[in-house]
């Protein structure tokens, strides 16, 4: 999102001590909208746990949010414009702060996952707005103070994520990671409305595709309903997913052939045209979602497995962020200057050597043995995110940016949020492959048994422990495995990055609208 001088025809900028209360206020909502997308990730053995679901069911926790807020996405610069930045942005910030009030007072996993989709739907708008209004209230010499603080809080807030929620979950209960949002949602509403209606633009009746939003939401939520349910009802035996399936390929066509046929459609297909624009979401989608998923994945083995605390696991889950923010202001400045296919290739390539490093991880490993590779992932995390989105910005035309941008960051969450559902199946599904081809080479001689009964122990005992040690090891091959794929991926994303032509021209990517 670039630079817009529309305040210009109101009163004159805030300032002083105004106009860092605002800016603080819009950097605190993207900060909690942003801080929700991980702050769950360590706390669903937690969750699945007090609402007697399993754990892969208590991914939907993070998989409807995400999905919620990828459709809202794409719906930002319409609603702005239909109701007024400032009023949407007022609106789903205290909507935000009502639906994580019912997450935290669910008392089911189906009254969770719900109150989730409506935390998703109400915080899509945030971060895109939450940009656009800060650009709006600084004046132009101050442009570059405004993105870099809410790049900031962009970059911090998943590395406080992790954290905060294992605290919460291990010193309160698991409740507090969305009641937390409560009193910062209704202060930054009010706040938020009483500063900023003055910068309000003027209204325009623009249209929306109706059709093509409930397209959208059909094949997508017929999509990820499958991905979730798939393992518990054993995948196309089952009439319900094949329904689902036949549901979601369906409504992907119609939705294609819809918004391609639309003049102003939800989802403007036509930016695909641009080569590097094309090149430049497939790899972020393929990144993002093998990044994602492993960043899912990870705090379930340690706190299923390894023994490991929410806060424990989420103290080593956060370390991926702590370089990312010390090379991120590199990454954008040599952005501006080198070849940004070069830096994205280096980036993603990075990504995927350190988890081909995190394929050697046992069940002996220490602290620091799991958490280095963790701490060295985020140095490349800054060069694969920040000059994609600037060269995908840089591949399309000015007044596409927009759409592109929404595009862009509906696709890269949606990813995500497909990741999550793959991955993890995939990760039981190993799981017990691995339990069954390991249990006949388990204990070959019986010496292990022997020992075992010499020590004190009866026939029980001993079958019991020698099949916690078969899991044990089970999933640690499964993890294994699964980071193994992960990195293929991760190195199929680097050199998907050459598809894209040489870009002609450079774009900030913070004004892009980049996160």
């Amino acid at each position: 999102m670039s630079y817009d001088p529309a305040y210009q025809n109101h009163e004159k900028p805030l300032q002083g001590g105004m106009l860092i209360l605002a800016a603080l206020v819009l950097a605190a909502a993207n900060f909690i909208a942003v801080l929700d997308m991980t702050i769950a990730n360590v706390s669903v053995p937690t969750i699945a746990g007090g609402l007697g679901a399993t754990t892969s069911q208590g991914t939907w926790v993070i998989t409807s949010y995400a999905v919620a807020e990828a459709i809202t996405v794409p719906l930002t610069g319409w609603l702005a414009a239909r109701f007024g930045a400032v009023r949407v942005f007022a609106v789903c910030m205290a909507l935000f702060g009502v639906f994580s009030m019912l997450c935290g007072l669910a008392t089911s996993l189906e009254m969770l996952v719900i109150a989730r989709i409506f935390q998703g739907l109400a915080g899509g708008p945030l971060m895109p707005l939450s940009q656009t209004l800060l650009l709006r209230i600084f004046p132009p010499d101050k442009a570059g103070a405004a993105i870099g603080l809410w790049s900031m809080t962009t970059l911090i807030a998943p590395v406080l994520g992790p954290i905060l929620g294992g605290y919460l979950c291990d010193a309160y209960s698991w409740h507090w990671i969305f009641l937390i949002n409560l009193p910062v949602a209704v202060v930054c509403s009010i706040a938020a409305w009483r500063l900023l209606k003055r910068y309000e633009e003027p209204l325009k009746k623009a249209s929306i595709d109706i059709v093509g939003l409930l397209l959208l939401i059909g094949w997508v939520g017929c999509l990820q309903l499958m991905l979730d349910e798939g393992k518990n009802l054993d995948w196309f035996e089952s009439a319900e997913i094949v329904g689902l399936a036949i549901f979601a390929v369906i409504g992907f066509a119609a939705f294609m052939i819809w918004e391609l046929h639309e003049a102003n459609p939800i989802v403007d297909l036509r930016v695909f045209r641009h080569r590097g624009f094309s090149a430049a979401v497939l790899t972020i989608s393929l990144a993002f979602a093998a990044f994602f998923g492993i960043n899912v994945l990870t705090p379930q083995w340690l706190q299923g497995f390894m023994g490991y605390t929410s806060t424990e696991s989420g103290m080593v889950t956060a370390w991926t962020g702590v370089l990312a923010v010390v090379v991120a202001p590199m990454a954008a400045a040599l952005s501006m200057k080198v070849d940004a296919r070069k830096l994205v290739f280096g980036g993603v390539m990075w990504l995927g050597i350190i988890t081909l490093w995190r394929t050697y991880a046992s069940t002996d490993m220490d602290y620091w043995d799991i958490s280095l590779p963790l701490l060295f992932m985020g140095l490349g995390l800054p060069f694969f995110f920040v000059p994609l989105t600037g060269l995908a910005m840089a591949s399309v035309e000015p007044e596409e940016m927009a759409s592109a941008a929404g595009l862009m960051n509906f696709l890269r969450t949606l990813s995500g949020a497909f990741a999550t559902s793959l991955i993890t199946t995939s990760w039981e599904n190993q799981t017990t492959r691995n339990h069954a081809e390991l249990v006949g080479q388990l204990d070959a001689d019986g010496s292990v048994t022997r020992l075992l009964e010499q020590s004190g122990m009866n026939a029980g005992a001993v079958n019991q422990t020698l099949d916690q040690l078969l899991t044990s090891q089970s999933v640690m091959l499964a993890t294994n495995q699964i980071f193994t794929v992960v990195a293929i991926v991760l190195f199929i994303a680097a050199f998907a990055i050459w598809l894209a032509p040489k870009p002609a021209k450079t774009v900030d990517p913070a004004a892009a609208g980049g996160h």
